[in-house]
């Protein structure tokens, strides 16, 4: 595990070098340590593939420390990045024993195809597949969310079949709707609010996975199992017309 600076409000603390359960598990454990036990200072911490960025106000470090600083005065050590590493150091100790985290596993509805999925067939033909053969493939995995990002509530998930896997558009669409299901390499995603984008569609939730004026405006959170369920239009109607 490494701590580096960033700028001068912020630690990223690297837990592994590669996108990994095992280092995925580690990043869930560290950010369940900061929320049930914040560091004097922290602003905010942000979880990511392998590392988790903690964000930080050097005034409020310094104040705990009992430092004040004047015009005429200058700062001895430990700087508040120092202090701050050493108190992240501590809340690092014994984090691989509590690498095993509950998680949720949720099921997506999806209806795949037709005008919800404009490049199943682009994909199908892409990889030698059926568009049948795709939405099999696709909805039988189980994956994992590693962070959240990109747009509010935008699950980045691990664990799909390369079988499917899909270059990126040569151009972004500048508008993809809310609940679009896409594939961008080797992975899958679903977009939570209108925006522009590039991975090839294959699909569309009825479900919302971003509410703002929400407690949890996000449905899924980094360590969340996903599983998608194909439905049919009318099934993907009924849901819309009864709310989600």
């Amino acid at each position: 595990m490494k701590l580096l600076p960033l700028g001068d409000a912020a630690v990223v603390i690297e837990l592994g070098d590669e996108i990994s359960e095992d280092v995925h598990r580690k990043v869930k454990a560290l950010s369940m340590r900061l929320a049930e036990r914040p560091i004097p200072g922290m602003i905010e911490y942000v979880p990511a593939f392998t590392t988790v960025t903690v964000f930080y106000d050097p005034c409020l470090v310094l104040k705990e420390m009992g430092i004040r600083l004047t015009e005429n005065k200058t700062l001895a050590p430990p700087s508040p990045y120092q202090q701050m590493c050493s108190l992240l150091k501590d809340t690092l100790t014994d984090i691989e024993a509590e690498a095993d985290v509950p998680t949720r596993v949720i099921e997506i509805p999806v209806c795949y195809g037709e005008e919800f999925g404009p490049d199943l067939e682009f994909v199908a033909k892409h990889n030698g597949l059926t568009p049948e053969e795709v939405i099999r493939i696709h909805s039988e995995a189980e994956y994992l969310v590693y962070m959240i990002g990109f747009a509010p509530g935008f699950p980045y998930l691990g664990g799909m079949p390369e079988a499917i896997a899909a270059p990126r558009r040569p151009s972004p669409r500048l508008s993809i709707p809310a609940g679009s299901v896409g594939i961008a390499g080797k992975q899958t995603g679903v977009y939570p609010i209108e925006t522009p984008g590039g991975w090839q569609l294959i699909g569309r939730t009825p479900l919302k996975l971003f509410v703002p004026d929400s407690d949890s405006p996000t449905l899924l959170t980094a360590g969340d199992r996903i599983r998608f369920r194909a439905i049919s239009r009318h099934e993907y109607d009924e849901w819309k017309e009864g709310g989600e």
